[in-house]
């Protein structure tokens, strides 16, 4: 069991969405928290609201060059990390047909590559430290591979696959442990900022991510998933729930179902491309 009591807790992505609730959620625990994304403002604001005593460390996920600097200044602030969090990304929608081949560079950039950077460069340091927990916050588009999604599915995926096997590294030997989340539709701003085929921002929203969960609920289920210890989290309900499930208990129909889901989605999205 991994008891955030008075943990360290790193999280990026943490000014919006899933990444604000679980600062908000776990600011009750005594936890200090280092909260990390790109609009500073947001990020302070938020510190500002939280009980938890907070480092504010804004930086740019794919801003390799400094990442190690970052990593430095997190540890230093308490002399530890004891739970990062790899919550920053961004979202698809458009057609792979659609697509500037320039997308896939950049989301599999922020979603994929970012966190592998930011993890690797904890591990010796919690190994040293005597362990640590790592969250990846992927997606239940990780494990189905869903239409206007191309992109996006290939870094969820990678992410979990990446966290898969570095579990298998470092849980015995190390005490680290490692969670894969993954989320369905939450009621958050994942579509209004998705990319489209240009690399533009969408600007709207899905009607089934308006009357998702509240990323509360979302929190506070990733954090027992955290405090459980749980390799995986499934957070999803209904179809999403359903679709993940079979994808490996039973391809036969999973397949059959997706490729009927992924037609209807084709057709709308023309629909919608053609009243624009």
């Amino acid at each position: 069991m991994t008891d955030l009591t008075g943990k360290v807790i790193w999280i990026t992505g943490a000014s919006s969405g899933i990444g604000e609730a679980l600062a908000r959620s776990a600011s009750s625990d005594s936890t200090k928290l280092i909260l990390s994304g790109r609009r500073v403002d947001a990020l302070q604001s938020l510190a500002d609201e939280l009980s938890a005593e907070t480092l504010v460390l804004p930086f740019e996920v794919t801003d390799y060059s400094t990442l190690a600097d970052i990593v430095d200044q997190a540890w230093a602030w308490q002399g530890r990390v004891d739970v990062l969090v790899n919550n920053a990304g961004i979202s698809q929608r458009c057609l792979a047909i659609d697509a500037k081949p320039e997308i896939y560079t950049e989301l599999i950039n922020i979603d994929l590559i970012a966190p592998i950077w930011l993890t690797q460069l904890q591990l010796s340091r919690m190994a040293d430290a005597g362990g640590g927990h790592i969250v990846a916050i992927s997606s239940v588009a990780g494990r189905i591979g869903a239409p206007l999604r191309t992109a996006y599915s290939a870094a969820k995926f990678g992410l979990i696959g990446y966290m898969d096997a570095l579990r298998t590294e470092v849980d015995k030997p190390h005490d680290i442990k490692v969670t894969n989340i993954l989320p369905g539709s939450v009621a958050t701003d994942v579509s209004r900022n998705a990319i489209t085929g240009d690399g533009s921002k969408r600007g709207k929203s899905d009607a089934v991510i308006d009357a998702g969960d509240d990323p509360m609920d979302c929190a506070a289920a990733i954090w027992q998933a955290v405090a459980n210890d749980s390799p995986e989290l499934i957070y999803a309900k209904e179809m999403e729930l359903g679709l993940a499930q079979m994808r490996h208990a039973d391809p036969d129909n999973f397949f059959a179902a997706i490729k009927e889901f992924g037609a209807n989605t084709v057709d709308a999205y023309w629909q919608e491309q053609s009243e624009n």
